[in-house]
């Protein structure tokens, strides 16, 4: 018999900047109600733009808004999901 253990990413863990509505961006994580969505800065920092690069690149954007988004990423890759 398998046993699937997860441990979810709390809503309430959330950083206050990283939003998640059913009907924005299909669901996706943005920052601050925007539509601009962690997976896109993720994407450019993925690339090489520095911080700084990015918010010159997204305007709407905050240096606090890029680390949010790294804070989210980070506690993301850290949930547990096994499968025994």
């Amino acid at each position: 018999m398998k046993a699937l253990v997860r441990v979810q990413f709390a809503m309430e863990s959330l950083p206050k900047r990283i939003t998640i509505h059913p009907l924005q961006c299909g669901g996706r994580p943005c920052v601050r109600g925007m539509r601009i969505r962690v997976s896109d800065v993720l994407d450019l920092l993925a690339a090489g733009l520095s911080s700084k690069e990015v918010v010159a690149e997204l305007p709407d954007l905050e240096l606090e808004d890029v680390a949010a988004c790294l804070r989210f990423a980070s506690a993301r890759s850290s949930r547990v999901e096994a499968v025994a």
